[in-house]
């Protein structure tokens, strides 16, 4: 990259997290002179190696420093933040690290990669992963990268063909350049309302993935997705769980059919989905309509689909005893998201709350109170989960939980093992982020796990006089 557009420039990164580090590399390897920026000492001792390569590491910056060219943020900082703010006071350009890696992409010898997009409030990386697994059956170089783990920069510095890119709210809103060959916005629905402040900021900086790209696949179930697709892209499908019409992929009888790119082919089975439920079929069909869109063969859509592994926290049963399952859906850090998992049982002892970021909970109570049989309460904002269980669920049972971290979690799975009969499930599925009591959403998971673990032993020795 001799002639990469960012030689020489003064770049300030905001952030020494995994994407602010991969942003510095990348730009210090194409002869930017870097200032990396953190609040925190520690994250920023950690990229140490980097001041041997020339970049300075400079805590706790509030502007930027005189002669600053560009500033690249990590997608969790806020637009008001001092730092981004006294930027854009001062006329400093502000991108975010996935806008860095398009534009890094588009100056490669070899040519750029092919990027496929997912947003949606739930579902991007099961689609982005599911979308992975097809594209290898059917041989193309592929990587998932993006929100699901490995950053956008790093990928497109290893040279992979064809990227399957899942973007958060946060990295579009910085987003201008994008240009996917195909995007999809899976759903829409009250998230991350405390940083973009109402849900049509939040669905803009959805719709962003459309802007200018080939293929636009919208969610026709979805009412915001269909209204973010409208007038986006050269060509526009839909995916549906029902019937699908022309132009449209669905569910037929015990088929995902295609009707979008060719007539009536079928693409896999119902079965061929795992997990099962209705979100993870609507996450196939998204994931196919990309794949299909790329020019995939039908028998690549079912291969991979079958040899799709879910991640980890994410509807996986970590025990069955005595009739009961536990289900760690630790993933389902919002309402939306426990709406899916809870539709996905017919009886449930709930394991639920957290930090709802000022989402509501009181609909997602009321369209599955026939479904939960008791519920057992954690987390800072327990209090507005059991006011909407005492307005429509007044005859189930419900405990709270007020100690935090794993102690707490094993006291929860205690009182939901309690509550338990056969045929029931236990089920981790909060609708509301983790940090009041744990790292993230996959700590929650684990101690889930470690707790039925625990609850189940103990109730194995008190069965057999232990």
């Amino acid at each position: 990259m001799a002639g990469s557009r960012y030689r020489g420039l003064r770049v300030l990164v905001a952030g020494a997290g995994v994407s602010g580090r991969s942003a510095a590399e990348a730009l210090l390897a194409v002869g930017a002179a870097v200032t990396v920026t953190d609040a925190s000492a520690d994250r920023l001792a950690a990229l140490a190696s980097l001041q041997a390569q020339g970049a300075e590491l400079v805590p706790g910056l509030d502007e930027p420093p005189e002669g600053t060219d560009l500033v690249v943020t990590s997608p969790g900082w806020r637009t008001d933040a001092p730092l981004l703010a006294a930027s854009a006071a001062a006329g400093v350009e502000v991108i975010g690290e996935v806008e860095l890696a398009w534009w890094l992409d588009q100056e490669k010898s070899e040519g750029p990669s092919t990027w496929l997009a997912v947003t949606g409030t739930n579902g991007k990386t099961t689609t982005v992963t599911m979308l992975e697994s097809v594209l290898r059956a059917a041989g193309v170089d592929v990587v998932a990268c993006g929100n699901v783990g490995l950053p956008v920069v790093d990928a497109v510095r290893a040279g992979n063909r064809v990227l399957a890119v899942e973007l958060s709210s946060f990295q579009l809103h910085w987003q201008r350049a994008l240009r996917p060959e195909a995007a999809v916005v899976l759903n829409l629905a009250d998230d991350h309302l405390d940083w973009h402040g109402s849900l049509e900021s939040y669905g803009a900086a959805k719709g962003k993935i459309f802007a200018g790209n080939e293929v636009a696949v919208a969610n026709a179930d979805d009412e915001w997705s269909s209204r973010l697709a409208a007038g986006s892209g050269r060509s526009r499908v839909s995916f549906t769980l029902g019937e699908p019409g022309r132009g449209q992929l669905g569910v037929s009888g015990s088929d995902l059919l295609d009707r979008a790119f060719g007539e009536d082919v079928v693409l896999a089975a119902v079965s061929d989905v795992h997990p099962g439920g209705p979100h993870n079929l609507a996450n196939a069909l998204a994931a196919a309509a990309l794949a299909r869109a790329h020019g995939v063969p039908p028998e690549a859509v079912a291969e991979g689909l079958r040899a799709f592994q879910p991640g980890a926290h994410r509807s996986v049963v970590v025990a069955e005893s005595a009739g009961v399952s536990y289900v760690d859906d630790s993933k389902a850090t919002n309402p939306h998201a426990a709406d899916a998992a809870l539709r996905a049982h017919e009886r449930v002892v709930w394991i639920a709350g957290g930090l709802l970021k000022g989402a509501d909970v009181d609909q997602l109570v009321a369209d599955n109170a026939d479904r939960i049989a008791a519920a057992v309460l954690i987390g800072r904002d327990r209090a507005e989960f059991s006011t909407a269980l005492g307005r429509h669920a007044p005859d189930v049972p419900v405990r709270e939980v007020g100690s935090g971290d794993d102690a707490g979690m094993l006291e929860a799975v205690r009182l939901a093992h309690d509550f338990a009969r056969p045929g029931t499930v236990v089920l981790l599925a909060p609708a509301a982020a983790s940090m009041d009591m744990f790292t993230d959403y996959a700590h929650r998971g684990r101690a889930f796990a470690a707790a039925v673990t625990s609850v189940l032993a103990e109730n194995s020795a008190i069965a057999h006089g232990g």
